[in-house]
């Protein structure tokens, strides 16, 4: 069976956060989302891990990608 996909209001409770953390994630930190047409979706599996291999940690370098 595939994961559903979850909205940005989703894993912002998931992870205890704003929907503003979430967006600026996307566009600075490489947050695994996925853009369907004005909506972003996320499958928890891909942030969970995203978060610990500390995609989430303030210290580390910013990202050097362009928001997708």
């Amino acid at each position: 069976m595939t994961e559903p996909w979850v909205s940005a209001d989703v894993i912002a409770a998931h992870l205890g956060v704003t929907k503003d953390s979430i967006y600026t994630w996307i566009a600075k930190k490489d947050m695994p989302a996925h853009r369907v047409g004005r909506l972003w979706k996320f499958q928890v599996t891909e942030v969970d891990d995203w978060v610990r291999n500390s995609g989430a940690d303030e210290t580390s370098r910013p990202s050097t990608k362009e928001a997708r």
